[in-house]
């Protein structure tokens, strides 16, 4: 009986770490991105999109520092294009 007493707490705790594998596992698998497969049409509008973000995000980065008025006009000016473009895109 003391033989059996041993037995199953190791049966029982290599259960255990099976079922933590397999939980580990699915999450991984359920976490990866699915990649979807883009037309060149739309790789380029994405690279477009992201380059006018940047551009939007370096723009208010000056804004925020210009004191100039004519160079802040401007720089609201560039920043208005950029959201009509923006909204071009979608």
């Amino acid at each position: 009986m003391a033989c059996l007493a041993r037995i199953i707490p190791i049966v029982a705790r290599g259960w255990e770490s099976k079922s933590v594998e397999q939980q580990q596992d699915e999450a991984a698998s359920a976490s990866s991105p699915v990649r979807t497969v883009l037309t060149p049409e739309q790789l380029a509008r994405q690279r477009e999109r992201q380059g006018l973000m940047l551009s939007r995000q370096r723009v208010l980065q000056q804004l925020e520092t210009a004191q100039n008025p004519r160079h802040r006009q401007m720089l609201q000016a560039a920043l208005a294009d950029l959201d009509t473009q923006l909204a071009r895109l979608g």
